[in-house]
């Protein structure tokens, strides 16, 4: 077992919470010696957590347009 295990599921967090845990891997990543097993279980939550932020952005962005009304013109 490994720290991710008791971590909430990717899906369930907001992009500010997906954002802090991503910086905070980021952190210990570059500060701390892990063995290689638990780098790269952090690693692999930091890139799920990176595309979970990448896709609530683009979410964002295409309700902006819609409420903006580009996404009315194509």
């Amino acid at each position: 077992m490994n720290d991710t295990d008791t971590l909430p599921p990717i899906e369930e967090l907001s992009y500010e919470q997906a954002l802090q845990e991503l910086e905070s891997i980021v952190a210990a990543l570059e500060s701390d010696d892990h063995p290689l097993e638990k780098a790269i279980a952090l690693y692999e939550r930091g890139q799920a957590l990176a595309q979970h932020c990448t896709d609530l952005l683009d979410k964002a962005e295409l309700k902006v347009q819609q409420l903006s009304g580009d996404g009315l013109e194509a």
